[in-house]
């Protein structure tokens, strides 16, 4: 029976690098239903002092599987194991652009740019387009999207991206970066920003960018889009058609400096309350058959609570291999879930 192992990538956050074998090895098996060959089981195991991430197939692995392989979050390296020796395979991870697009952000609070990568991926897998997951061209929503570490990695992947968060600072912020990020790596690019408005009222600022990976795609008209809106997410819907996104994938606030502000400009502290008034609003813009990934700080929200918001909203939970064992240790005042829930189609078939 082939068996293969998948180095993990050491990350900055020492925390995060001790938990990323059980979070890989749980992706895996939300990646397995995608391969061409059936999973048997997976492992962490010690070889030559190093933990890998292993897993045991009924037949060897194809180069699309290897391929697919190569965009687990923290896959830093992948091997066949022969034996006593590792023999490596050649990646081919979907990456538009250069990790510094990821990794230059530096911030307190920022989210761990491979946690991010591994609540695009399981999201996309738990969607209808997981037999393709990397090769479709999507539209990603954060709907708190902070500095936008959920957009650049949908750029990463090729994906449209909007973002939509109620701090100013933060758009100010990554305003900055995606600009200067894009000129100092030359990338033919158009950026829009200014007043948003709705009704001659004014709801924010945005900023709307199309860019290409090349000169001649861009040319060719082959351009992605990210839209960026400085609103309250309870306007989401506002701003969006109805089932226009495809994804969306958010960190939900882990404590009370976080929140939203509403039509009376109060601000909604708790996660329970904002997320129990948002769902609603995200899942009228989310297309059927498409997915909803919410990361979540387990101290202040319980899992059976958003899982009932998740349900009132209209919206199935993944259960079972790669969604059921995610919680993890960020610090002491932080143990972080995922869950990932889908917009099914209606009998109609929309």
């Amino acid at each position: 029976m082939p068996e293969y192992a998948i180095l993990v990538l050491p990350s900055a956050n020492r925390v995060y690098t001790d938990t990323a074998p059980t979070l890989v090895r749980a992706e895996l098996s939300a990646f397995a239903p995608a391969l061409s060959t059936d999973v048997a089981d997976t492992d962490i195991r010690t070889i030559g002092g190093v933990d890998y991430v292993t897993l045991r197939t009924d037949r060897p692995l194809t180069d699309d599987d290897v391929a697919l392989l190569s965009n687990v979050s923290s896959a830093y390296a992948l091997f066949e194991v022969t034996g006593d020796l590792l023999r490596p395979l050649p990646m081919a991870p979907v990456a538009r652009f250069g990790s510094d697009l990821l990794t230059i952000q530096k911030y307190p609070g920022k989210t761990n740019e491979q946690f991010t990568q591994l609540m695009v991926n399981l999201t996309v897998l738990a969607s209808r387009w997981a037999s393709a997951p990397f090769g479709t061209a999507l539209h990603v929503l954060d709907p708190l999207c902070g500095r936008g570490s959920t957009l650049n990695q949908a750029m990463m992947y090729g994906f449209d991206a909007t973002g939509v968060e109620v701090s100013a600072k933060d758009f100010e912020a990554y305003e900055r970066f995606i600009k200067t990020w894009l000129r100092g790596n030359r990338l033919k690019h158009t950026a829009q920003s200014g007043v948003l408005r709705r009704n001659r009222t004014r709801l924010g600022q945005r900023l709307e960018i199309d860019y290409a990976p090349s000169k001649e795609a861009y040319r060719a008209g082959h351009t992605r889009n990210l839209t960026y809106y400085n609103t309250d997410t309870l306007r989401t819907d506002e701003l969006l058609r109805p089932d226009s996104v495809d994804l969306i994938v958010t960190d939900a606030p882990y404590g009370v400096q976080h929140g939203s502000r509403g039509d009376d400009d109060s601000l909604a502290r708790s996660p329970r309350d904002l997320l129990a008034a948002a769902v609603p609003v995200w899942s009228r813009v989310l297309r059927p058959g498409g997915a909803l990934g919410i990361s979540f700080n387990t101290y202040v929200l319980a899992r059976d609570e958003l899982l009932g918001i998740l349900d009132r909203a209209g919206l199935s939970v993944v259960s079972g291999p790669g969604y059921d064992t995610l919680t993890h240790r960020v610090d002491h005042a932080i143990v972080r879930d995922l869950v990932v829930a889908r917009k099914e189609p209606s009998p109609s078939g929309r």
